[in-house]
């Protein structure tokens, strides 16, 4: 069997960053380190930082005092951090700059009196997080059906954000949409949109002309991850999402000759060779990776890490 590996795949640079944050906090402050929500969306990643010494909590109220803490890739509300600076706790904050410019380009546009539109998945923790960063009220918008429903006057001035698990072919219809509806609208340029999934996405749509099947290895709770499976089943691939080799069903093989494998942004590498590993235990299998965008971006660590 042949087996093609999507190229890039998995971990972006906000992902290396946030992980590698934690990793440095417990070698600098020792064990335990506290991290608000998962740091990034998978279970493996989680638990081997669980085992270094990081304890993960959904809540600041389950920080004890003076304890280092530190904020998830995906960004938190204000309201955590001013939580966090009355109760004087350390924070180290590993929300991925690419989130930050969202904040910061939504706190823009509301203060030049435009309403605010995101366009996100209700309950994702990158959601909530830049809805409570934003000093006013946001709009929240899923497909074009929210748009066509969107009680403002056409002629009001709006712009709108995105989650960056989003690519421009996820927004591209809603973002047509807002633009058909509204006359003075403004958002941010096509190339604020978040590298890493675009070129993810794109890597998956040219995995698919080479494949009869295949898997994604990510989180059931990654939107990024999700969205990959999505895009091989939109294009007539069977696609399947699984979080290692152990979830691999030999029957999805039965009639594929050529097999293909990417990974979500917060998917690491060892567990494609899970993988790998899974699909050799069933036959004799050739890899070889498709030829894609090199991705070399890296993002500065917070100063408190890198001093000394």
């Amino acid at each position: 069997m042949e087996v093609f590996l999507a190229q890039p795949r998995g971990f972006c640079a906000g992902v290396v960053r946030a992980i590698e944050i934690v990793e440095r906090a417990l070698q600098k402050y020792g064990s335990p380190v506290y991290v608000r929500h998962e740091i990034v969306h998978n279970k493996y990643v989680v638990e081997s930082l669980k085992k270094k010494g990081a304890i993960f909590v959904e809540d600041l109220s389950e920080v004890p005092a003076k304890a280092v803490t530190v904020f998830s890739a995906h960004g938190v509300a204000r309201s955590v951090e001013e939580e966090a600076e009355a109760r004087d706790l350390p924070v180290l904050n590993a929300t991925c700059p690419l989130v930050t410019k969202v904040h910061n380009q939504g706190k823009r546009y509301i203060s030049r009196g435009r309403a605010l539109i995101l366009i996100g998945h209700a309950g994702h923790p990158e959601v909530e997080g830049t809805m409570g960063q934003v000093p006013g009220p946001v709009l929240l918008v899923q497909s074009v059906q929210d748009v066509a429903e969107l009680r403002l006057p056409t002629d009001a001035p709006v712009a709108y954000i995105t989650q960056t698990t989003l690519s421009v072919d996820d927004t591209r219809d809603i973002i047509a949409a807002l633009q058909a509806k509204f006359t003075d609208i403004q958002g941010p340029d096509i190339r604020d949109i978040c590298y890493a999934t675009q070129n993810r996405q794109s890597a998956v749509r040219d995995l698919s002309k080479l494949v009869d099947v295949i898997l994604v290895v990510g989180a059931a709770n990654s939107s990024n991850s999700n969205r990959l499976r999505e895009i091989g089943t939109e294009v007539g691939v069977a696609s399947y999402l699984i979080a290692d080799g152990s979830e691999l069903n030999p029957d999805w093989l039965k009639d594929a000759k050529a097999v293909g494998i990417t990974a979500g942004a917060s998917a690491p590498e060892v567990l494609v060779d899970d993988v790998i590993e899974a699909l050799r235990r069933i036959g004799p299998v050739s890899v070889s990776v498709v030829p894609g965008r090199e991705e070399n971006i890296e993002f500065r660590l917070p100063a408190e890490l890198t001093a000394g």
